[in-house]
């Protein structure tokens, strides 16, 4: 064939019924109802969050207590093996807190807020406990903060800030 001539190329006849038959439509939106209620039946849940998710806290908990900081500016930092314990450890009580204190109404954004402020609470403990501890102030009890599990109570270190 040379480059001036053409090849006019037909489909082949079709046995499919055109486009705008009612009956072919049917069956389309059947299709696509049924995926839509498959969209609306599924379920997303915020909380509990995953395993993963929880590790992730647990490892930003570790940088936040080792790694130089506003917080470490202001409290110093924990030697990372420390830091990793006092972690867990935070992040343990934060979820069991959290679930004790879900309603089976509660929604998970509600629940896993209660979760975030335990994990902030729980971190700003420890890290005021250990530098109270580094400054000289013991609990009264004169157990270690690692023994009462980093937990001071704020009318104690206010009064022994006061001395």
């Amino acid at each position: 064939m040379s480059d001036q001539e053409s090849v006019a190329v037909t489909p082949p006849a079709s046995n499919s019924v055109s486009e705008h038959d009612p009956t072919m439509e049917a069956p389309a939106n059947e299709q696509l109802e049924a995926t839509s209620n498959k969209r609306s039946q599924v379920k997303f849940s915020i909380w509990p969050p995953t395993q993963r998710t929880r590790d992730a806290v647990v490892n930003r908990l570790i940088e936040t207590l080792s790694a130089p900081s506003v917080l470490s500016n202001r409290y110093g930092t924990l030697p990372s093996e420390e830091a990793s314990s006092a972690a867990r450890l935070i992040e343990e009580e934060a979820f069991s807190s959290a679930a004790s204190s879900a309603a089976s109404e509660d929604d998970g954004i509600q629940i896993l807020q209660v979760y975030s402020k335990e994990v902030s609470k729980r971190m700003l403990d420890v890290v005021k406990a250990r530098a109270a501890a580094s400054t000289g102030f013991a609990p009264a009890d004169g157990a270690s903060q690692a023994e009462t599990g980093g937990v001071v109570d704020s009318n104690v270190e206010n009064e022994e800030a006061s001395s």
